[in-house]
Order: C-alpha cells, then sequence, then structure tokens
C-alpha cells in the first residue's frame, strides 16, 4: 500500500483511560433528538394509500335498489341471507373503499335508513351499490 494514512490503518483503536467506552444504545441516543422528520415516513405511506370514489348510481340503478328493498321488507320475517356492497368512507382522506358485506338481514330501518344485519352491522342505504338476496341452502348441499 501507498497511500496517505497507511501507517494508522494497522495501529490498535484508542480507548481513553479517564473515560468508560459508551454504550451503542447511548450512543445512537445521543442522536435522537436530531430525527427532524419523525413521523415523515408514515405520512409518506398515508398520502400513498389509494382510494377510491364513491359510483353515483343512475335512476335505472336507483329504481332497482328500490324493488329489492321493497323484496327483502315483505320478506323480512324469513330473516334472508343477503350480500351488500356498500361504500365505506376513509377516515384519513377523501374517497374510501367499496366491502361486502354477507349475513342475515335482522331489519331494514327506515327512519335512520340503514340495513341492519344480526350480526349488529348497520349499513346506510345511501351507501349500498348491489343488493342481492341470496338463495337459501338445500339440506346436504
Amino acid at each position: 500500500m501507498n497511500g496517505k494514512y497507511d501507517d494508522m490503518i494497522h495501529l490498535p483503536h484508542h480507548t481513553s483511560s479517564r473515560h468508560p467506552r459508551m454504550s451503542m444504545a447511548d450512543r445512537a441516543a445521543q442522536f435522537s433528538p436530531f430525527a427532524a422528520l419523525t413521523g415523515h415516513g408514515a405520512a409518506i405511506s398515508e398520502t400513498a394509500r389509494l382510494t377510491d370514489r364513491q359510483i353515483e348510481l343512475s335512476e335505472d340503478a336507483k329504481a332497482l335498489l328500490d324493488q329489492k328493498q321493497s323484496l327483502l321488507t315483505e320478506r323480512l320475517a324469513e330473516h334472508p341471507e343477503v350480500a351488500v356492497t356498500w361504500f365505506r368512507a376513509d377516515s384519513q382522506k377523501e374517497g374510501g373503499r367499496y366491502e361486502v358485506a354477507q349475513g342475515r338481514l335482522r331489519q331494514i330501518d327506515t327512519y335512520a335508513r340503514c340495513l341492519v344485519l344480526e350480526d349488529g352491522s348497520r349499513i346506510a342505504l345511501d351507501t349500498v351499490l348491489e343488493l342481492e338476496i341470496l338463495a337459501p341452502e338445500e339440506p346436504g348441499e
């Protein structure tokens, strides 16, 4: 080797006789107040998270949902099995996502304008995109 610091590269590391060696955790703690970008990664992740826009239903689609709701009202005593595709608004940013809930219908709350499933889920009728009444399973299937 013929470099500028070749004479020092093989020397032992200096250890102070007066000051004990600092642990790695203590050394790292010295610099923690300077973490100026704390939370920056979380903010970037939140910004990158995608949301959907709520679809505006046509008049025909609304009429079809009303027909299905009327049919459900007639069959409410049977507690029919339903699959509901609905829009859940995002609490952090504009938009949200579509979810599918499946279960037995307990009631249609006309005052609060929502479907209530037997598991206690409440789905606002204004957020429903699709409503499907599932056929009961035949015994032995």
